[in-house]
């Protein structure tokens, strides 16, 4: 039975940026891929000071070099490295990459098997292409920031989670694997494009059509699983804490008034929109009257969806073990110690990439490259 992560051998260049691209990477790593991540330039690295870690935080199992890509031994370097790559991951606006001449036509020239992954923000044309933003700007151009939030308030953006994370960098490793998995039939990588604006978009697929279904053909905050339902809210209890209700299906609705000690009371109110607000107000009203360490007890074991609100600080305290998100019987993934659970050490720009360096080209210091003025640069052969 193989024990081997299923990426193993699978060797990654990450251009440093922050959030989606890291995130990509972050992945290909946990799964067995090698990731090198190319940090800018530092006057004081490959000196005998050790440099701090960077601010990105989703550097686990990464290895990093430093680069002044606008040096051209620096890129002919960065070009060195890529031949011997089977992904490069470019976290930069259109138009970046082939101003630093690594035009990705030019790269697969020099690695035909070499899968480009670009992932930007807004799409690459269009009014916005150009244009700087973050994760709350993607959600508003597709269309879901403007269904999130409470009724009669502006809309919410749920942190930087669903562009960054889950349409910009998760869906980016994805596409990445696509062109693995396709590259295993041709031998021929490929650029692969993704931008954060249709990616929330595509997980957004079933509030679009659900709006001209019932499910969510009412105004923002008003639908059943925006919080315009009773039964789909988080409620405050009386220490302060949380609990979270999710009971859609009528059996688990049995299960939760059952809980609260209201089945009588609010007998037909399910099926009567015009009651939920009162409904509403009966739930707050139970929940506070007791902890939430007292409603997990009650709801503990029962199909009543009804969970408590963990904090993180909570669950860490508490010992909670931070999991892959997909287990592979197998080819399982590395696992995630501990402390890397919970804590991000970071990445100094320098640290382990030169043995990277040395693993994947069998280069050295001094022989094939050299370091100045804070960068690696590739020594010109032809001039030794």
């Amino acid at each position: 039975m193989s024990r081997r992560p299923p990426l193993q051998g699978i060797r990654v260049v990450e251009l440093a940026g922050l959030a989606p691209a890291p995130f990509a990477s972050l992945l290909l790593a946990d799964y067995g891929a090698s990731v090198l991540r190319i940090d800018r330039p530092h006057p004081l690295a490959y000196t005998s000071t050790a440099l701090p870690p960077t601010v990105d935080t989703l550097s686990r199992r990464k290895s990093s070099i430093a680069l002044d890509l606008r040096r051209p031994a620096a890129t002919a370097l960065l070009k060195s490295v890529l031949q011997h790559a089977d992904v490069f991951i470019d976290p930069y606006r259109p138009g970046v990459l082939e101003a630093l001449s690594l035009a990705p036509s030019d790269l697969l020239i020099l690695n035909p098997r070499l899968i480009i992954a670009r992932l930007t923000g807004f799409r690459r044309s269009g009014p916005y292409g150009s244009m700087a933003g973050h994760d709350i700007n993607y959600l508003a151009v597709s269309g879901i920031l403007s269904q999130l939030g409470r009724a009669g308030a502006l809309p919410y953006a749920p942190a930087n989670i669903l562009a960054d994370f889950a349409g910009g960098g998760l869906v980016c490793a994805f596409g990445i694997l696509l062109a693995l998995f396709e590259r295993c039939r041709t031998g021929n990588g490929q650029v692969v494009e993704n931008n954060m604006v249709d990616g929330a978009a595509y997980l957004g697929t079933m509030m679009r059509y659900g709006i001209k279904t019932p499910l969510w053909n009412q105004p923002r905050g008003e639908n059943l699983l925006d919080g315009g339902c009773p039964w789909y809210e988080v409620y405050a209890c009386k220490d302060g804490g949380c609990m979270a209700v999710g009971a859609l299906e009528e059996r688990f609705f049995k299960e939760l008034i059952r809980g609260l000690g209201v089945e009588t009371i609010v007998e037909g109110m399910r099926e009567d929109k015009h009651k939920w607000p009162e409904l509403r107000r009966m739930f707050q009203e139970k929940f506070l009257e007791k902890n939430r360490q007292d409603w997990e007890r009650i709801f503990a074991g029962k199909d009543a969806c009804c969970t408590p609100v963990l904090g993180q600080k909570e669950l860490e305290e508490a010992g909670y073990e931070q999991m892959l998100p997909v287990r592979l019987l197998v080819s399982p993934g590395r696992e995630i110690e501990r402390q890397n659970g919970w804590t991000s050490t970071g990445l100094a720009p320098t640290v382990g990439g030169e043995q990277i360096l040395r693993e994947w080209m069998g280069w050295r210091q001094g022989k094939e490259y050299q370091a100045e003025q804070g960068t690696l640069l590739k020594i010109d052969v032809a001039k030794l």
